[in-house]
């Protein structure tokens, strides 16, 4: 797979991603997009070997939202790292989770997620931490009924990516791309939380 690049989840934002409320059951939805970077500024850190773009440097970008597609976290790692190997650090990453109504929930109930995310490691160890996994089994079960919530994750991609600077990786350090991935991720919480309280 080639060497590793280190992941780096977005910190908490005030009154952006670190401060949203779930509006659903207690869900998380993960998600993942490639991206390239300008042919005038090859590497960077958090790049690698694009297996899926003839292997040009690229970085991918992974989100972890609520039910209602609100992200929560955000990183970015090079494109050659698997997806798996985000997970735990994106579900640590997650905010306390605040219902608007009823008693307060410190952390979500179920986890969604595609079957790149599978394993019995994982498994475990979301049980181990009171979390119920929805994550399709590969070769056993189809991924159609997934894709009933898929669409929320894909979503919450697009609305960040309708901000023009993460749409082509321009910054050289990756530091740089993941603050603007960041800085996305407050706004459209802002944005969302905006229309729920009004």
């Amino acid at each position: 797979m080639g060497p590793r690049a280190p992941i780096k989840p977005a910190p908490a934002a005030p009154g952006g991603v670190g401060r949203t409320r779930c509006q659903g059951r207690g869900r998380l939805d993960l998600g993942d997009r490639r991206r390239g970077v300008r042919p005038g500024e090859k590497g960077g850190t958090l790049t690698g070997p694009n297996p899926v773009d003839r292997g040009k440097k690229g970085s991918k970008l992974h989100v972890l939202s609520d039910a209602q597609g609100i992200p929560l976290a955000v990183a970015v790692s090079g494109a050659n790292l698997h997806d798996s190997q985000v997970f735990k650090p994106l579900i640590l990453a997650i905010p306390a989770v605040r219902s608007r109504r009823g008693p307060r929930r410190q952390r979500p109930v179920k986890v969604r997620a595609d079957k790149a995310y599978y394993s019995a490691d994982h498994l475990a160890w979301l049980r181990g931490r009171g979390l119920i996994p929805r994550i399709a089994r590969p070769g056993i079960e189809s991924g159609e009924r997934l894709g009933r919530h898929r669409w929320k994750i894909e979503r919450s991609i697009s609305w960040l990516f309708g901000y023009r600077r993460l749409t082509v990786r321009y910054e050289r350090k990756g530091s740089h791309f993941l603050a603007f991935l960041g800085l996305a991720a407050a706004l459209t919480c802002y944005k969302k939380l905006a229309k729920i309280t009004t």
